[in-house]
């Protein structure tokens, strides 16, 4: 059985996208349904934390520069 890729896409000015087979955990270790692909809430306004709803668009979000 081979180990599949997973990957986290820093996503400018928006969402951090998660692809792969993962387990998202909470501080309690309460654990989230998530599919194959999904998003995370960056900017703190989504009304789905910890998944993003795409509020980053309309409040204008703005992240921190890029590690260089």
């Amino acid at each position: 059985m081979m180990n599949e890729k997973i990957t986290i896409k820093v996503n400018d000015n928006g969402s951090l996208l998660v692809k792969g087979n993962v387990e998202l955990v909470d501080a309690e270790g309460n654990t989230f349904e998530t599919k194959k692909a999904f998003s995370l809430c960056r900017c703190g306004h989504s009304s789905r934390k910890p998944f993003c709803d795409g509020t980053h668009k309309k409040i204008d979000f703005v992240s921190a520069p890029r590690a260089e």
